[in-house]
């Protein structure tokens, strides 16, 4: 396996997972369609989503949970650490454009660090 690869990959789901988050945000949250029809009718399934996301932004769910895994991330050494900080990050990111960026930018800070982070040496 090339040595850069979980770096691009990694680039690619960041990418992803930002351009989802606003479509999400601009398309379900912000969009005026979906206020008159979710006041219209609250059963339907995007309406429902919709409900569930704002909660989970009213609580901050999402940055909360990139801001446990960036922490935990910075804390644990060697591949754990790197593995968790994928998650802190890719949580990060939407926490960032779905209205809760106080606490989403010292979790993506927080990962992206721990991702740059040199592997520690061991001497003997």
């Amino acid at each position: 396996m090339p040595r850069r690869l979980p770096i691009v990959a990694l680039v690619i789901a960041a990418l992803v997972c930002v351009i989802a988050s606003y479509a999400l945000r601009y398309l379900l949250m912000e969009g005026g369609q979906w206020v008159g029809r979710c006041v219209e009718d609250p059963s339907i399934l995007a309406c429902q989503v919709r409900a569930t996301l704002g909660w989970m932004i009213h609580l901050r769910v999402i940055a909360w949970a990139a801001l446990g895994c960036a922490l935990l991330a910075f804390v644990l050494p060697g591949a754990w650490g790197w593995r968790l900080a994928v998650p802190g990050l890719l949580l990060g990111l939407p926490a960032l454009a779905l209205y809760t960026a106080s606490l989403a930018v010292f979790a993506v800070v927080l990962a992206l660090l721990r991702l740059v982070r040199a592997p520690a040496v061991v001497t003997r």
